[in-house]
C-alpha cells in the first residue's frame, strides 16, 4: 500500500508544551476549575486573553468597547495591575503552582474527530504579545470563556460612545478605564438591571433605560431596586439616531424626545461566548432558559468532544447565575472535578450537583426578535447592521452580494423591509458566504445576532429555528506573521489541499508523463489519515 504524501498523517506538528489540565478564562468559573485541578494534584495552565491588547479592542474583540476606553488601556503593566487588583483570587492561583498566563488568547481548539485522527490529542493554540503564537498539547480543556453583548444597530450606533453594557461594567470593574459620565442603557431585562446598578456603583449616571415592551422586562424587585437608584424607564420606546459630536456621541434620538448622554449601552441580550467550542467541533443546541446557543454537555460538564469541558456563562446564562457568581464557580469545580476522573487523579461520583436554571422571565428569542424589528426593520434611514462590511438590513435580506462587485441593481431593491420580510430564511453561512455580513476583523460579534433575529423575523420563526452561524479558528483575529508557524517542510512542499484545489482519481505523483486515460489506474489503495 502506498502512503498519501498529501495527507497530514505522520507529519510533525511543532508543541511549544504539554499540560494535564488547561482552563481557558480567569473568571470565577475558570479561577474555581483552576484551583480545584490543583489541590487534586494535576498540572494547570490558567490563560485569559485579559488585558486584551488596544489594537483588538479597537476591533470590538472580544466585547463591542465603543471607544470609551481612557489612555490607561495602552499601558499593558496598569492594565495587568488592574486585573489583579480586582481578581484577588488570581494571586492564590500562583502561589499554589498554577501557571497563570495572562493576556494570552487562545485562537483555536483542535480535537480528533470523525474527518480528522491523526493528532496525540487535544491541542490548543495560544498567543500573547511576548512569547507569539503557539501550540500547547492538553489532556483535558476547561473552557470558561464567559459571556458577550449582543450587537444592536440604529442610525449612528457606529459612533464612538455606543458599546455593549458587559463591555462597560468590564472596563470599570476589571480594568478601572472606562471613559463616560453619564449613559443610557438600551433593554431592561435583568442582566440589563443589574449592569445599570454595576455602573452607577462605580460612578457613571445613568440617565434612562429605554425599552422598546410597554414595560420593564426584569423582575419587580430589580426595577425597584433601579428606581431606588433614581433611575427611570422610557417605555414604548426605540432609538432613532444619536446626536454626534468631536468625541462621539452627545445623545441619543428616540420617538420622543432625545436623552442627553456621552454613552450608550447595549444590553439587549448577553450571549454565551461559545466560539472556541463550536469552531473545533463540539455540539451546540439553543436554549431559552440559557440565553441562546450553548455546548451539549454531560454531567461532567463535558461536550460531545472526549476532554473538552466548559464552565461559567459560556454553559449559558441566567439571572441567578449573573448575580451570583457561586453558580459558576460550582459548574468549574464540577468540569475539574470529572477531569481529575478522567485522569486518574481522583476516583468517586461527582460531589456538587449541577446547577440549574429557573424558567426564563422573558423569552431571550422573541425579545431579541422585537428589538430588532422596531430598531432595525423600522428605523427612518437604512445603516450597516455589519459594521465591517457595511452591509445593510436590506442587504441581507435580499442576499445582495457586496457592493464592490458592481452588480446591476435588481427590481426589488425599491421594496420596504417589511415586503421582503415575507420571503423564505437561508442559513446565516450563506449570508456570510454571499454578502460578506459577518466576515469582517469583529468576526460577527456585532452583527451575527443581529443576522439571525432578521432570518427568524423573515420566516416568522423561533429564534432557535435559525441554525448557529459557523465559528472557524483563528476565533481571535490574528496578523499574518502571528499566524506563520513553522510546518513540517513535508507539508510546506504539497500546499495543494490546503487550498480546496480539487484532487485527482488517483496522486498527482503517480501519472506519468505522457498522461493517458488508459495509463491512469483508478483502483490502487493509498495509506492515508
Amino acid at each position: 500500500m502506498k502512503t498519501d504524501i498529501k495527507s497530514v498523517a505522520g507529519k510533525h506538528l511543532e508543541i511549544a508544551g504539554e499540560t494535564q489540565v488547561l482552563v481557558i478564562g480567569a473568571g470565577p468559573a475558570g479561577i474555581a476549575a483552576a484551583r480545584k485541578a490543583r489541590e487534586g494534584g494535576a498540572e494547570v495552565v490558567l490563560v485569559d486573553e485579559n488585558p486584551v491588547p488596544f489594537d483588538a479592542m479597537g476591533e470590538s474583540v472580544p466585547q463591542i468597547w465603543g471607544d470609551r476606553m481612557s489612555a490607561l488601556v495602552r499601558n499593558r503593566n496598569a492594565m495587568t495591575e488592574a486585573m489583579l487588583d480586582a481578581r484577588a483570587e488570581l494571586a492564590e492561583m500562583f502561589e499554589i503552582g498554577v501557571d497563570v498566563r495572562l493576556g494570552t488568547a487562545c485562537w483555536g481548539l483542535f480535537a480528533n474527530q470523525p474527518n480528522m485522527g491523526w493528532m496525540s490529542g487535544l491541542v490548543a493554540g495560544l498567543i500573547d504579545a511576548a512569547e507569539g503564537n503557539r501550540y500547547l498539547k492538553c489532556q483535558q480543556v476547561i473552557v470558561a470563556t464567559g459571556q458577550r453583548d449582543m450587537g444592536l444597530a440604529f442610525p449612528g450606533w457606529d459612533a464612538p460612545g455606543v458599546m455593549g453594557a458587559g463591555a462597560a461594567v468590564m472596563l470599570a470593574r476589571l480594568y478601572g478605564a472606562l471613559e463616560s459620565r453619564v449613559a443610557v442603557m438600551i433593554g431592561s431585562t435583568d442582566a440589563a438591571l443589574l449592569q445599570a446598578l454595576d455602573l452607577v456603583e462605580a460612578g457613571v449616571r445613568i440617565a434612562t433605560i429605554v425599552e422598546q415592551a410597554d414595560r420593564p422586562m426584569g423582575s419587580d424587585r430589580l426595577v425597584a431596586r433601579v428606581r431606588e437608584a433614581g433611575i427611570s424607564f422610557r417605555l414604548s420606546e426605540a432609538p432613532r439616531g444619536v446626536i454626534s459630536g468631536t468625541d462621539g456621541v452627545e445623545g441619543l434620538v428616540l420617538r420622543e424626545g432625545t436623552v442627553a448622554c456621552d454613552t450608550v449601552l447595549l444590553g439587549v441580550g448577553a450571549v454565551p461566548m461559545v466560539d472556541l467550542m463550536q469552531a473545533a467541533g463540539a455540539q451546540m443546541r439553543f436554549c431559552e432558559d440559557r440565553s441562546g446557543f450553548v455546548p451539549v454537555l454531560d454531567e461532567g460538564m463535558e461536550t460531545t468532544l472526549p476532554g473538552l469541558r466548559a464552565a461559567g456563562d459560556c454553559t449559558g446564562i441566567w439571572t441567578t447565575k449573573s448575580a451570583e457568581c457561586d453558580i459558576a464557580a460550582a459548574e468549574g469545580r464540577i468540569a475539574a472535578g470529572a477531569a481529575l476522573v478522567a485522569l486518574g487523579l481522583e476516583s468517586g461520583e461527582i460531589s456538587e450537583s449541577l446547577p440549574q436554571p429557573a424558567p426564563a422571565i422573558v423569552d431571550p428569542g422573541e425579545y431579541r426578535k422585537a428589538w430588532v424589528r422596531v430598531a432595525v426593520v423600522e428605523a427612518l434611514e437604512e445603516m450597516p447592521v455589519c459594521q465591517c462590511e457595511e452591509v445593510t438590513a436590506r442587504e441581507i435580506l435580499e442576499v445582495r452580494p457586496p457592493r464592490y462587485l458592481n452588480i446591476p441593481p435588481k427590481e426589488n431593491e425599491t421594496r420596504t423591509l417589511r415586503e421582503i420580510l415575507a420571503e423564505g430564511a437561508p442559513d446565516p453561512d450563506q449570508i456570510k458566504r454571499l454578502t460578506r455580513a459577518g466576515m469582517g476583523p469583529c468576526q460577527g460579534r456585532r452583527c451575527r445576532e443581529q443576522v439571525q433575529a432578521l432570518l427568524a423575523l423573515q420566516e416568522d420563526l423561533s429564534l432557535g429555528a435559525i441554525p448557529l452561524a459557523g465559528y472557524r479558528a483563528p476565533v481571535r483575529p490574528l496578523t499574518l506573521a502571528d499566524a506563520a508557524i513553522a510546518e513540517d517542510p513535508q507539508m510546506t512542499a504539497n500546499w495543494e489541499p490546503w487550498f480546496g484545489i480539487p484532487p485527482q482519481w488517483a496522486p498527482l505523483w503517480t501519472i506519468g508523463e505522457k498522461y493517458t486515460v488508459a495509463s491512469l489506474s483508478t483502483e490502487e489503495e493509498f495509506a492515508s489519515e
